[in-house]
């Protein structure tokens, strides 16, 4: 039998979600294509670097080791509160609103900025690396029902997956494949939709469009332990 995700945890997986995508595209935009969400798309733009286009250079090389050690640190935490029987849905939460507030009122203050490579520039983009690595965590080890929130290639990808058991089944899918289905694509559309919300919200506010990413993981929060912690 095939377990139903509660209410919770389908608004967690979609609010996490939008929060990726959206405050990436803010992060690539406002700080010169630094992406503070996931680590691969820094490692590719520090190959561009390297390749000609010196801009941001030292922050993508600082990027890969600061995320590598706030993951790290995030985990140690986690592992910590778990050995004391705690649950740590809401410390997760709370931890990546504080640091994405944080992040916000460095990019703020940061901006305008003519290069990549101001130390205000590099410090507002680090910031947002540590609390996107906190999500990240969050997602491997706590959030572990949940398909993943700031890297979408593996969601499409079984999306695609089960799109073709689905035709084989005649629409007539199995209870595993329908948890599949509905697992995956509810983020997929989330991050899309953060990731245009992103650019609205860059348009519209710049720096203190940030905002909202706030907001929506602080209710998430909020939500969390209201309901006493599990989703």
């Amino acid at each position: 039998m095939i377990p139903r995700p509660t209410r919770l945890a389908g608004v967690t997986g979609m609010g996490m979600a939008f929060v990726g995508g959206y405050v990436d595209v803010i992060g690539f935009v406002l700080l010169f294509g630094l992406f503070v969400a996931h680590a691969t798309g820094n490692i590719v733009m520090l190959g561009v670097g390297l390749a000609g286009d010196a801009g941001g250079l030292a922050t993508k090389l600082l990027a890969l080791p600061v995320f590598i050690g706030s993951a790290a640190a995030t985990y140690a935490l986690i592992r910590w509160r778990n050995a004391q029987g705690q649950p740590c849905e809401v410390l997760v939460l709370a931890l990546q609103a504080a640091l994405l507030l944080v992040f916000m009122l460095l990019t703020a203050r940061a901006l305008p900025a003519a290069s990549a490579n101001e130390p205000a520039v590099m410090l507002a983009g680090l910031v947002g690396v540590v609390a996107m690595a906190v999500q990240n965590v969050g997602a491997r080890v706590v959030f572990t029902h949940l398909a993943p929130t700031t890297m979408m290639t593996g969601n499409v990808t079984q999306l695609a997956i089960d799109i073709v058991d689905l035709f084989i089944a005649r629409g007539r899918p199995d209870d595993a494949l329908k948890a599949r289905i509905l697992k995956t694509w509810p983020p997929v559309a989330a991050f899309a939709l953060g990731a245009i919300g992103g650019a609205v919200g860059v348009l519209v506010a710049g720096a203190w469009s940030l905002a909202l990413g706030v907001i929506v993981v602080a209710l998430l929060a909020a939500l969390h332990a209201l309901r006493g912690e599990r989703s």
